[in-house]
């Protein structure tokens, strides 16, 4: 997954990267649906990296309500993923944890 990094915003101590940026292959949506009471309705994704699983690991608001329009077309990562700078440009790579009680 990749990024520049002026491109990454963070909201909440969670960085958000473009979609447009997400190498193709690595997510793969899921039912998984919850609720954030200034963000919306977050929609989740199973991460792949280098062939390991991590099921709901990255979420999105498709429709972000509109105090949080800034995270709209971007996608977040929990907090153990790994993410790294290389040349340049941020990389997640892999490695899951746990995440902020309003993300899940």
């Amino acid at each position: 997954m990749l990024a520049r990094s002026g491109d990454v915003v963070m909201v909440e101590g969670n960085a958000y990267f473009p979609d447009s940026a997400i190498r193709p292959g690595v997510l793969s949506p899921t039912e998984t649906r919850t609720v954030c009471p200034w963000k919306g309705v977050a929609s989740y994704y199973t991460v792949t990296v280098d062939g390991v699983v991590h099921r709901d690991a990255a979420w999105t608001y498709r429709r972000p309500w509109p105090l949080a329009r800034r995270v709209a077309g971007r996608v977040a990562f929990w907090g153990d993923v790994d993410v790294r700078i290389d040349h340049g440009r941020h990389t997640a790579l892999d490695g899951v944890g746990g995440a902020d009680d309003d993300e899940r």
